[in-house]
């Protein structure tokens, strides 16, 4: 079996890392780098509003390097697009062939993202894909993988589980109709440890924080699919690396 050279699309929650376990323990790929987009304004991961600093910090005990690309918080569809094409070409020009996604059942940001793959000659590869979300938050936890929650839409649940550990409590107290992944957007996840890792990120926990946001008709840059007419608002964790 010949060995593909793949980036990682990371967003320092539980499926990439999950999805970048499977494919380093396939044997099939050569992770060269994560690739994570970020407001470039105020320097965390959207969506997720987790700092580049930890971002950094799981590129580290991950012992793989991490590449940016940095988008506008209003960013419209066709200068994302245009962004991450000039991107992938890079990616591309260096010898790598397929890009590496932790989504699991969403088919139409699976299209998304292969059509903006095959412009820029690359191949996407979904090691989670259909897989059984319960199981696959069960093999999260059984692994080893310690992550808490950094955001939560509040139409799908309450803000008290803003900050709470991603373990078997949480998953018994989710409101039915919540996925277990939380693959339709009910929350975000930061990962802190786990078999990948070469130690464990110390944090520590600030502000909790509600935000709305107006469509632009850009991405939601965690998704890199566009955005929705959001009737919700969101609470944050905020998080930062222990001294």
């Amino acid at each position: 079996m010949s060995i593909q050279r793949a980036i990682m699309n990371w967003s320092g929650g539980k499926d990439s890392a999950l999805a970048l376990y499977h494919a380093q323990q396939s044997g099939q790929w050569s992770i060269q780098h994560l690739l994570t987009s970020v407001n470039e304004q105020h320097g965390r991961v959207s969506m997720h509003g987790v700092r580049t600093e930890l971002l950094e910090a799981q590129a580290q005990r991950l012992g793989l390097p991490l590449q940016t690309l940095a988008l506008p918080g209003d960013v419209s569809m066709e200068e994302y697009d245009r962004r991450m094409n000039q991107l992938l070409h890079g990616v591309e020009a260096a010898g790598i062939t397929h890009s590496l996604f932790g989504d699991i059942f969403l088919d139409d940001l699976r299209q998304y993202r292969e059509k903006q793959l095959q412009r820029a000659g690359l191949t996407g590869t979904f090691p989670l894909w259909q897989r059984d979300t319960t199981e696959l938050i069960h093999e999260f936890v059984d692994l080893g993988f310690r992550a808490v929650l950094v955001c939560i839409n509040e139409k799908h649940l309450p803000a008290d589980f803003t900050g709470r550990e991603l373990d078997l409590d949480l998953l018994r107290d989710l409101p039915p109709g919540v996925d277990p992944c939380g693959e339709n957007g009910e929350y975000h996840s930061f990962v802190y440890d786990g078999p990948i890792f070469s130690s464990p990120i110390t944090f520590t926990k600030g502000e909790v924080v509600r935000r709305t946001y107006t469509p632009s008709g850009g991405t939601d840059c965690h998704s890199d699919e566009p955005n929705q007419n959001w009737d919700t608002g969101f609470w944050y964790q905020d998080l930062s690396l222990a001294n």
